[in-house]
C-alpha cells in the first residue's frame, strides 16, 4: 500500500511540472516578436496550403476532397495468408521476364471485351454505354503511371473482392504445397499448368502501387487499390467516368521508369499482342513541320520602289497575291495504332488471298523477300491447333554454324497472344528454316504462360509439323523445286540421318546428278530407269563432279548402260548410309565389294575363266608382293580403262569418307576405331583386259622373284590407291619410284647424282690483298698499251 501511495505521489508531481512547463512556454511565445514577412512559412495563405496539399496527394486523376472522400468511404479488405504468400511467388519466382505484366494485361483486356461482345448478342443494351470496343495505353512520365484501359465488360464491385481481392481460390493451399514441395507430390510444379489465371498480379512485379478503376453494366464505378499487402475499394466520387470498362494505373517502381518510354510499350505490344483481335491505340506524340501564315504586322518594312521596278512588275500585281507562310515544328499528340497485322491463321485458307499470305510472311520475318512456299491448315484430334508455316527464299549463311541450337523461327500463341518463340523439341534441327506460327488452346503451358510444358501433345504437336512442311515441300512446282533444293539439299539430307521416323518420307525428296543426266533426279526417276533385272541403286562419291565421272569404278557401268548417282557433298555419304533400300531396292556403293552385274551365263563362265587364268598373279600379289598391303587380289568386273583399283569391304571406308574423317577438326587424337578403318587393308582388283596385268602375269609365271614385277607391282598399287581415292600411306617411297622410272625413261638410269663440291672460305684480309694486287696488274698493263 505505502509503495502504491508513493507512485501515485510521484506521478502527481511530474504532471504538474509538466503543466507549469507548457504555461513558461506560452508566456514566453506571447512576448517573442517574430517578422512574420522574413519567413516564406509564416506568409503562407490557407490557398496556398491547399494547393500544396492537393500536388502532394494525387490519386489517379482525383482532386484532394475526391481522395478524402475515398478514404473515408473505401472498405478495407486483408489478403488471405495464403495470398500473401502466393504473391510472394508471383513477385519473385514465377516470372522469369518482367515485361510479361503488359503482355497478361492486354490479354485480360482483350478477354474483357470479348465477353462484352458476346453478349451483346443476345442483349442488345450491353453496348449502350459505348459502341467502342479498343485498348488504349498511356504512359504519365511526370508521375510514373502507366494507364491501360480498356472498353470490355467491367467490373462490378463483388467482382472486385472475388476476382482481385482472391488468388486461385480453390486451391492456393494445395498449389502452394506442390510448389514447395514437389518431392511429396511425386510431380513437378510444372505439372500444375493451366490450372490458375495469375496474369493480373504479375503487374507488382514493376509496380508499387495498383489502382484498377471498373465500370460495369449492372454496378456503378468502383475504384480497387492495392500494394500486394492488402487491398481497399470504393465507390469512385467522379461517378461514371469510363462510361463501360477497366482502366489499370501501375505507379510504376524506380527500376521499371523503363517502360514509360514510347518505344519500349510499342516493341512490347508487337512482340506479345500484335494479333489481339481488338485494336490496341498508344497516346504518342510526333513531330511535324507545317506552314503558318505570316502576319502583315510583322512583315519587315521595305523601301518605296521606283517607278521603273514598279512599271517592271505590273504583270505580277494583276495575279492574286498569295498568303505568306513559314514553315514551323509542330507537337502533336494523338493515339497511335500498334497492331495493324490480322491474325490470318484463324481464318480459313480459302478466304485469304496470296498477297496476304505474302504481307503476313513480311510482317514476322522482317524479310523483305516473299516467301518460297507456305501451308496453311488446321490440325484436330488429340490437340487442336491452327498453324501458317512458310519456307523462305533463301537461308541465312551461318544458319549451319548454329546448328542444333534453338531457334526463334515458330511463335508460339495461345489465342493470338505470344507465349514463346524458345522451342527446344517442336520442330526438328534440320527444319530449323521454317518459319511460321502456331496457335492452339489445348497447349500445356506453365503458369507464368513464359515456357511449354514437356508433355506427349508436344509430340503430336512436332509429328504433325514436320508431316505438313514435307508435304508443303513435296507441293512445290519444279522451278521452286530446283530453287529450294539449291538452298536446303543439306537440311533434307541431315533430316534423313536424324529422323528415322520420316526417312521414307524424306528420301522421296532427296535429289543427285547422275550419269545418264545432267540436272538432279530423284530416286523415283532412277528406279523408273533401272535396267530390267538391276536389282541395286548404284552410286559414287568423290569431292566434285569431275572426279566422279573419271572415277575408275565407274567405266565399265556407264559403258554397260547402268545409270550411277553421283554424290558430290560432303554429307551424301553419310545421307545414303542411313538409308536401308528406296522401294525394295538397296543401294551400293561401287567403290565397295558387292558389285554384281548379271550378264547371263556366258559372261559368268568367262569370268570364272579369267580368274582361273590370272590365279598365279593374284596369289603372287597376295602372298608375295604387296602382302603387308592388302588384303587380297582378284579379278573383278568393274574395270575397262583402269588396271587395277582398291575395292573396301561392304562396312568400310571409302577414299570419299577417309578424306572427310581426316579433315575433321574436332577429333579425337588417338581415337582406335578410326585409325583402324584409316590403316585397313583393301582388296586389290586387277583388270584382266589391261596389257600391263597382262605382261605382269607373264613375268611372274616366268620368275617369280623377278625384281622388275615387284617394283611394277608396287607402283601399280600405290598409284590404284591414289585413282581410288584413298591417301598414300608412304607418299615419299611412291615420289622415288616416279624418279627411278623417269631416269629409265630418260637412259640415265645407271646414272648417279653429282656431289657437291665443297667451297672453302678464305679470310677477308687475304682476299682483299689478292684483289690489290689484281687492281695493281690491270693498271700496269693500262699504262703499257699507253706508251706502245
Amino acid at each position: 500500500m505505502v509503495s502504491t501511495k508513493i507512485a501515485f505521489s510521484l506521478l502527481g508531481l511530474l504532471l504538474l511540472s509538466a503543466s507549469c512547463y507548457a504555461q513558461d512556454d506560452e508566456v514566453v511565445a506571447d512576448n517573442i516578436e517574430i517578422d512574420l514577412g522574413a519567413s516564406r512559412e509564416g506568409s503562407r495563405t490557407d490557398a496556398e496550403v491547399v494547393k500544396r496539399e492537393e500536388e502532394a496527394i494525387k490519386l489517379d486523376g482525383l482532386n484532394v476532397a475526391q481522395v478524402k472522400e475515398l478514404r473515408e468511404k473505401s472498405e478495407k479488405f486483408a489478403f488471405q495468408a495464403e495470398v500473401n504468400r502466393m504473391m510472394k511467388l508471383i513477385i519473385n519466382s514465377l516470372y522469369r521476364n518482367k515485361e510479361i505484366f503488359l503482355r497478361e494485361l492486354i490479354s485480360n483486356a482483350s478477354d474483357a471485351i470479348d465477353k462484352i461482345r458476346l453478349m451483346a448478342l443476345t442483349d442488345k443494351d450491353a453496348l449502350a454505354a459505348t459502341s467502342e470496343q479498343t485498348i488504349r495505353i498511356k504512359a504519365d512520365k511526370e508521375n510514373n503511371v502507366l494507364h491501360i484501359t480498356d472498353t470490355g465488360i467491367g467490373m462490378t464491385k463483388n467482382d472486385l473482392v472475388t476476382n482481385l481481392g482472391t488468388i486461385a481460390k480453390s486451391g492456393t493451399a494445395d498449389f502452394l504445397s506442390k510448389m514447395q514441395n514437389p518431392e511429396s507430390t511425386g510431380q513437378d510444379a510444372g505439372d500444375l499448368i493451366g490450372q490458375f489465371g495469375v496474369g493480373f498480379y504479375s503487374a507488382f512485379l514493376v509496380a508499387d502501387r495498383v489502382v484498377v478503376t471498373s465500370k460495369n453494366n449492372d454496378d456503378k464505378q468502383y475504384i480497387w487499390e492495392s500494394d500486394a499487402n492488402s487491398f481497399s475499394i470504393a465507390e469512385d466520387p467522379r461517378g461514371d467516368t469510363l462510361k463501360r470498362g477497366t482502366q489499370i494505373s501501375l505507379y510504376l517502381k524506380e527500376e521499371a521508369r523503363d517502360f514509360l518510354e514510347v518505344d519500349t510499350i510499342r516493341n512490347l505490344v508487337h512482340k506479345y499482342s500484335q494479333f489481339i483481335n481488338f485494336n490496341i491505340y498508344l497516346w504518342t506524340s510526333k513531330t511535324e513541320e507545317v506552314e503558318e501564315p505570316i502576319d502583315d504586322e510583322t512583315e519587315p518594312v521595305t523601301e518605296k520602289k521606283t517607278e521603273e521596278e514598279e512599271d517592271a512588275k505590273v504583270e505580277e500585281e494583276t495575279e492574286e497575291k498569295k498568303p505568306k507562310t513559314r514553315k514551323v515544328e509542330k507537337t502533336t499528340w494523338d493515339w497511335e495504332l500498334l497492331n495493324n497485322a490480322k491474325p490470318i491463321w484463324t481464318r480459313k485458307p480459302s478466304e485469304v488471298e496470296e498477297n496476304e499470305y505474302d504481307e503476313f510472311y513480311k510482317a514476322i520475318t522482317k524479310d523483305t523477300q516473299g516467301p518460297l512456299g507456305h501451308i496453311h491448315f488446321v490440325a484436330e484430334g488429340e490437340v487442336t491447333f491452327k498453324s501458317l508455316l512458310y519456307i523462305p527464299k533463301t537461308q541465312p549463311t551461318e544458319s549451319f554454324n548454329k546448328y542444333g541450337t534453338r531457334t526463334d523461327n515458330i511463335k508460339l500463341y495461345v489465342r493470338r497472344v505470344f507465349i514463346t518463340d524458345d522451342f527446344q523439341d517442336i520442330m526438328p534441327n534440320y527444319l530449323n528454316f521454317i518459319r511460321g506460327v502456331v496457335d492452339s488452346d489445348d497447349l500445356p503451358l506453365n503458369v507464368s504462360r513464359e515456357t511449354l510444358q514437356q508433355h506427349k501433345l508436344i509430340k503430336v504437336i512436332r509429328k504433325k509439323l514436320i508431316r505438313k512442311t514435307l508435304d508443303m515441300i513435296k507441293k512445290l512446282d519444279k522451278a521452286e523445286q530446283e530453287k529450294f533444293w539449291g538452298e536446303y539439299s543439306t537440311n533434307i539430307k541431315l533430316g534423313v540421318i536424324d529422323d528415322s521416323a520420316n526417312r521414307s518420307r524424306l528420301a522421296k525428296l532427296l535429289q543427285f546428278r547422275s550419269s545418264a543426266n545432267k540436272g538432279f533426279i530423284t530416286f523415283s526417276d532412277y528406279v523408273e530407269r533401272m535396267k530390267e533385272k538391276q536389282e541395286s541403286i548404284y552410286f559414287i562419291a568423290g569431292s566434285s563432279l569431275d572426279e566422279v565421272e573419271k572415277s575408275p569404278f565407274v567405266e565399265r557401268l556407264v559403258k554397260k548402260g547402268y545409270e550411277v548417282l553421283y554424290l558430290t557433298e560432303a554429307v551424301d555419304e553419310y545421307c545414303i548410309s542411313a538409308l536401308p533400300e528406296f522401294e525394295g531396292k538397296k543401294f551400293q556403293n561401287v567403290a565397295k565389294e558387292g558389285v554384281e552385274l548379271d550378264e547371263g551365263e556366258g559372261a559368268k563362265a568367262k569370268l570364272e575363266a579369267l580368274k582361273t587364268q590370272f590365279e598365279p598373279l593374284t596369289k603372287w600379289l597376295t602372298e608375295t608382293a604387296l602382302k603387308e598391303h592388302i588384303l587380297r587380289a582378284e579379278v573383278g568386273q568393274r574395270l575397262l580403262k583402269t588396271p587395277c583399283a582398291l575395292i573396301t569391304s561392304k562396312f568400310g571406308w571409302t577414299g570419299n569418307m577417309q578424306r572427310i574423317i581426316a579433315s575433321q577438326t574436332h577429333s579425337k587424337t588417338q581415337d582406335v576405331q578410326r585409325d583402324y578403318y584409316l590403316t585397313q587393308k583393301k582388296t586389290l582388283e586387277i583388270n584382266p583386259r589391261h596389257p600391263l596385268i597382262k605382261e605382269l602375269l607373264r613375268r611372274v609365271e616366268a620368275d617369280p622373284e623377278d625384281r622388275v614385277s615387284k617394283g611394277m607391282a608396287m607402283m601399280m598399287f600405290q598409284t590404284a590407291t591414289l585413282r581410288s581415292g584413298y591417301m598414300l600411306q608412304d607418299p615419299s617411297q611412291f615420289a622415288e619410284h616416279i624418279d627411278a622410272m623417269l631416269k629409265q625413261s630418260l637412259g640415265v638410269g645407271d646414272a648417279e647424282i653429282e656431289e657437291e663440291e665443297e667451297i672453302e672460305n678464305v679470310p677477308e684480309g687475304e682476299n682483299a690483298e689478292e684483289e690489290a694486287d689484281q687492281d695493281n696488274d690491270e693498271d700496269e698493263d693500262k699504262s703499257s698499251k699507253d706508251e706502245l
